[in-house]
């Protein structure tokens, strides 16, 4: 019988979500976490302590060195592109936080190095290892809704000074590259993307509503026109005490629609709150299926208390691109998945700044 495969993980980065992360692995049977890189020595010796590994000042080295088969990338996201170049160079799959990186430039040198150097990248999106966010997946992917021909997000949560002064990169430009789009909204983002596909234009409008200590957006809203032809709103806040909830809807061409509320209570902060409230479906007029929500709820109600999603959903998506390097296949959010999530706010800011629709190409 052939012995099973073992993994090395290395993680760049260790801030608040690099813990979690880092307990992820080590619920992988068939993964080590064999290093650790940041920044600043002082964080990666304390990061190697906490969880037995070993602290690199260099990420080629770590590669090389402790033979990394996947390095996870957990640096703020402008300073994603560096490690993620670094790691594909020597070698190393790549799965980024996200999203994929602040700019599209920056996406753009990811992706090529990780396709010139043969390796495998992914962008950490673990909302789609929901339950209820498969279900939505699976009902359009079996017609039970016609042609996708409306999408909604909404993302009502609630970031108050505490957070933006728990690390100092939070709330600038420059060492966060954006607020509530950039941080809080891929996970809705890829969703919706995932479930409608392409986007062709998008006219949007960003604020700062209530948080004047912060130089980046609080408030964003857009108009979403995709290339099947189908159109969405989106409505994405940090403004609204104490945190309600986020919730993508898809709305069919026969009239039935479907829907996940992946956050509910209090929004998620890494290393400050858990995860409030089970996510749910919580919309479904599927012709025959309206009676199943109510067990659907029990269900995934169950499995959220069974496991620490925090840790549990990130571990499935890790899971999934080890299995994606040992079949040579896709993992199932890759960097191009990525890249789309960061054009869509990229888009947005542009089309603030210019009061004008923006196509993308």
């Amino acid at each position: 019988m052939e012995e099973e495969r073992i993994y090395n993980i290395s993680i760049a980065g260790c801030g608040k979500v690099a813990h979690l992360h880092a307990k992820a692995v080590l619920s992988i049977a068939n993964a080590r976490l064999t290093g650790v890189w940041s920044r600043t020595p002082e964080s990666a010796n304390r990061f190697a302590s906490e969880y037995k590994t070993k602290a690199y000042s260099d990420i080629s080295r770590m590669v090389i060195e402790n033979k990394s088969d996947l390095v996870i990338v957990c640096t703020p996201h402008p300073f994603h592109r560096q490690p993620a170049i670094e790691a594909a160079m020597a070698g190393a799959n790549v799965l980024v936080e996200k999203p994929l990186a602040s700019d599209l430039d920056d996406c753009d040198a990811i992706i090529n190095t990780c396709r010139e150097r043969s390796v495998k990248l992914g962008v950490v999106s673990q909302r789609r290892w929901y339950s209820p966010s498969m279900r939505v997946k699976r009902a359009i992917e079996d017609g039970k809704i016609g042609k996708p021909v409306l999408a909604t997000v909404i993302l009502l949560g609630w970031r108050d000074k505490a957070y933006y002064d728990s690390d100092a990169w939070r709330g600038t430009w420059k060492d966060e590259g954006g607020g509530v789009l950039v941080n809080q909204s891929p996970h809705q983002f890829d969703l919706m993307l995932w479930y409608m596909g392409d986007i062709d234009e998008v006219y949007g409008l960003w604020r700062n509503l209530n948080h004047p200590y912060i130089e980046v957006d609080d408030t964003a809203l857009a108009i979403v026109k995709f290339k099947s032809g189908a159109i969405g709103n989106i409505l994405v806040s940090n403004s609204q005490k104490p945190g309600l909830f986020g919730k993508v809807h898809v709305h069919g061409e026969n009239g039935a629609s479907v829907g996940v509320q992946t956050d509910g209570g209090q929004m998620f902060i890494a290393g400050r709150s858990g995860v409030a409230e089970a996510p749910v479906n919580d919309l479904w007029t599927v012709p025959g299926e309206e009676k199943m929500l109510a067990e659907w709820v029990r269900e995934d109600t169950e499995i959220f208390h069974k496991y620490d999603p925090t840790v549990y959903y990130m571990q499935c998506q890790i899971e999934d691109f080890l299995q994606a390097i040992g079949n040579d296949t896709e993992p199932m959010v890759t960097g191009e998945a990525g890249r789309k999530t960061v054009e869509l706010f990229t888009a947005i800011y542009r089309s603030t700044r210019e009061n004008a629709p923006v196509k993308i190409n």
